[in-house]
């Protein structure tokens, strides 16, 4: 059995190891990065506790922005100030930004991602959020890079044709892809650094203008 709760200081260590199994290429979060973000939004902040063990085999870190701060083509970096979360603007912002989600790949595909998903949508009603933003790392395409475009890929991941680890899963969420960056995960190998930017809006808030960039979109389906 799995437990999801809010991430605690005691928490810090296993999330670090379970960062460095999921990307080892990249730097792993570190103590600093994780306190911040526990001071700033302790509320946003989830790990999922294996009860056997005690052990942290799930993480999820999100923050609220105001996206028009931003550009649609920024990167992880700016939507998060390099992890630690100090752009977090609850007073202004519509949006809650899902920076990170981890599962170990020994617990995946056991009802854990469902799980965290239903506490980052818990969270948008509470507070009454406009949506969910994401960049949607997307890990299989550097299987495919040789052989058609990112949007190419996408789009196929759109229509069914193809599945993607991460998008995949958050299409069967409800999520719809507003376009493609590049350069989101720079050191990210499975990906090339491509995601796609995905959305998921509350449909008790959002208006007709909400839901206009979404049925712009290309990938709309």
């Amino acid at each position: 059995m799995y437990k999801l709760r809010n991430m605690l200081p005691e928490d810090f260590d296993g999330v670090m190891r379970l960062s460095h199994t999921i990307y080892p290429d990249a730097q792993p979060w570190n103590e600093k990065q994780l306190t911040s973000q526990l001071q700033i939004f302790p509320e946003g902040q989830f790990v999922v506790e294996d009860d056997a063990t005690g052990t942290v085999v799930a993480y999820a870190a999100t923050l609220i922005v105001y996206w028009d701060d931003y550009a649609v083509d920024a990167n992880w970096r700016d939507f998060t100030d390099n992890g630690y979360f100090t752009n977090h603007d609850p007073e202004s912002g519509r949006t809650l930004y899902a920076a990170d989600v981890m599962v170990d790949p020994d617990h995946q595909g056991r009802g854990i991602g469902k799980l965290i998903y239903q506490a980052r949508e818990k969270l948008l009603y509470d507070r009454a959020l406009l949506r969910i933003r994401a960049g949607a790392r997307l890990q299989g395409f550097h299987r495919y890079h040789d052989t058609m475009t990112v949007e190419q890929y996408v789009q196929k991941i759109v229509d069914g044709d193809l599945s993607d680890p991460t998008l995949t899963f958050q299409l069967k969420r409800g999520f719809k892809v507003l376009g493609v960056v590049h350069g989101y995960m720079r050191n990210d190998p499975k990906s090339l650094g491509y995601a796609a930017v995905i959305e998921f809006l509350n449909e008790a808030v959002a208006t007709p203008e909400d839901r206009r960039h979404l049925h712009e979109s290309p990938y709309y389906k």
